[in-house]
């Protein structure tokens, strides 16, 4: 056994996707080549298989991404011939999947994945928004139960449905009913995305238009993130932020310096920010280690006055009646804003968000590291951003003329 480097590839052509190798009739007739024929596993495992030139059974060949190299690890696992033809593909796919777990964990022993609660955890240990919506949505839910070698299309549809139904809390009342409405398919669409990639880490998509493809019940609704398109510029976000009830300012003024969302960021205690090192932490990373980012001048200061005087394990930002901000304590005071301020009826919050993110993609900043900071995945920010990636890529280039 031996390892070897290569760099990432991402085009990895169309037989990392449909080879299917373990049918042996599908290995017997490949052609012989020096790459050999891979097939995904999941996200950063791939298994190999390489035809034997001189009639013999032919080598397989694991594959597994390390994000801190920015490298696949590669390792030979030899011919498995003392096996039958039709046990060799099992056999060097659990050595494939042992070889992704040491390159994830940096040889450290993984907690078994077993369940759809496992994978969900594992998945948000470096994602507090994801771990959120897992434990209003999955943790409770039947399906979290479903180990995920039994998962079926079948399963994902009725969780689909029951979220579906589920309405969502509008406000609470002190008196009577709380206020509720139906929940909007963007909402939906995010649930889903956060339990998509959580299981696309630990199991592949099955066939197509099989019971297997479980996939197919987390397809996105289509044309649902209309609101998410609002944009404000910095003249409209410091008018908000002037009109904002004083109680609320720190709080708004947090969502128009750092490309959080308001959930995340209400969620921040005081012992969150360093104050000697203007370091700011934002849940973990895939190795459970604390994720810290650099917070510039005005931002760092807004962060050193929210904790001065407080216990580490208190709100950072904090309403005056000594809770944390939520969902039902800031609409009021931005719809308000927003109406005083003559703004787009429509924004929110959550506009406040994508109008940073949307700033910082423009500026040409790396969309993995707006990810980063951002708390969510480089999947959401390529498919709702990359357009604007691509725009400012152009404009670079343009200024390339002589």
């Amino acid at each position: 056994m031996y390892y070897i480097r290569i760099p990432y590839e991402k085009n990895l052509g169309t037989s990392a996707v449909a080879l299917d190798l373990s049918k042996v009739g599908v290995r017997e007739r490949l052609k012989p080549q020096r790459e050999p024929h891979w097939q995904r596993l999941r996200a950063g495992c791939f298994l190999g298989f390489r035809t034997s030139k001189r009639g013999g059974k032919g080598t397989w060949i694991a594959r597994a991404y390390d994000e801190d190299a920015g490298k696949y690890r590669v390792k030979s696992l030899g011919d498995f011939g003392t096996l039958p033809g039709n046990e060799m593909f099992a056999a060097a796919k659990k050595e494939a999947e042992a070889l992704a777990e040491l390159v994830e964990t940096g040889g450290a022993v993984r907690t078994k994945i077993e369940t759809v609660a496992d994978a969900c955890r594992e998945y948000a240990k470096s994602r507090s928004e994801a771990e959120r919506r897992f434990r209003r949505y999955v943790y409770e839910d039947p399906i979290a139960k479903v180990k995920l070698s039994k998962l079926r299309r079948r399963h994902l549809k009725e969780w689909r449905d029951r979220l579906e139904a589920k309405p969502a809390l509008v406000s609470r009342r002190k008196k009577g009913d709380p206020i509720l409405r139906k929940r909007a398919s963007s909402t939906v669409n995010r649930d889903m995305t956060a339990l998509r990639a959580a299981l696309t880490k630990f199991i592949s998509p099955g066939t197509p238009n099989s019971e297997g493809a479980w996939q197919e019940s987390l397809k996105a609704i289509r044309n649902a993130d209309g609101r998410r398109t609002l944009y404000l510029d910095l003249s409209q976000r410091r008018k908000l932020v002037e009109k904002v009830g004083s109680e609320a300012v720190p709080f708004v003024r947090s969502l128009c310096l750092l490309p959080l969302g308001p959930g995340a960021m209400a969620q921040l205690v005081a012992g969150d920010f360093d104050r000697r090192t203007s370091e700011l932490t934002i849940g973990k990373d895939k190795a459970g280690k604390p994720r810290r980012i650099q917070l510039p001048t005005e931002a760092a200061k807004l962060f050193a006055a929210q904790v001065k005087n407080k216990l580490p394990t208190a709100p950072l930002f904090m309403r005056s009646n000594g809770k944390a901000w939520d969902k039902d304590s800031w609409k009021l005071p931005i719809s308000a804003a927003v109406a005083a301020t003559e703004l787009p009826g429509a924004a929110t919050a959550y506009t406040l968000r994508h109008s940073t993110i949307t700033d910082l993609v423009s500026a040409g900043l790396p969309l993995l590291t707006i990810a980063q900071i951002s708390g969510t995945s480089a999947e959401m920010i390529e498919r709702h951003y990359g357009h604007l990636a691509s725009d400012a890529a152009v404009r670079a280039l343009g200024e390339l003329g002589l």
